[in-house]
């Protein structure tokens, strides 16, 4: 399955993210995938990066319950964070961060990667409102999904609502299609779409 870039993102590297945690406070990622946008290349499902990561504190009955359905089991012979921040960091480092209600991303991110910092942060929920105000029913991932008649990734392993395979190549989507339907310039979309401060 792959997508073609927008012109409108001509010339910008991005990398649309979802994290997934442990229920616990401060969260521990337990699942993230990275889908890197480069210009003037095809979006591909295939190039998408997927990490379950084993936490050092249990995951959460009511995460596993209500959220994304990881048991403590399925993490238990996966590697620690430590063994796979290098690689999630040369997956983002350098690229545009680009995620649903993208502050708990950037701040979870972050927290992990204590190195780094995206020059620039666009979420995709900011640029739905602005280009469908007043849409009934919220803006919610699943909801704008519904709306914007999206298919959802070749089935995979942990391909499912809520899990971060999932939720990134939605996302992905997601902000194509408001890119391609919008007509917007890429100073547009970061005008309305993008974080003003993103060391917060």
């Amino acid at each position: 399955m792959y997508l073609s870039t927008p012109t409108a993102l001509a010339g910008h590297q991005l990398a649309v993210v979802d994290v997934q945690g442990n229920g616990q406070e401060p969260p521990e990622i337990i699942d993230i995938a990275v889908l890197p946008i480069d210009p003037a290349a095809l979006v591909r499902q295939a190039s998408m990066r997927v990490w379950l990561v084993r936490p050092n504190r249990p995951i959460t009955p009511a995460v596993t319950d209500d959220v994304h359905g990881i048991r403590n089991i399925d993490v238990l012979a996966c590697p620690s964070w430590a063994r796979v921040a290098d690689d999630v960091h040369a997956a983002i480092r350098g690229r545009v961060l680009v995620a649903h209600n993208a502050a708990v991303e950037l701040r979870v991110i972050a927290t992990h990667l204590p190195q780094w910092r995206p020059s620039l942060v666009l979420d995709t929920a900011r640029l739905a409102k602005l280009i469908w105000p007043r849409l009934p029913g919220g803006y919610g991932l699943d909801r704008l999904v519904t709306h914007a008649g999206l298919h959802p990734p070749d089935v995979q392993p942990g391909e499912r609502r809520h899990r971060a395979g999932y939720e990134t190549w939605m996302t992905g989507q997601l902000l194509i299609v408001l890119v391609q339907g919008s007509g917007l310039s890429w100073g547009e979309i970061v005008d309305g779409a993008g974080f003003a401060d993103v060391t917060a």
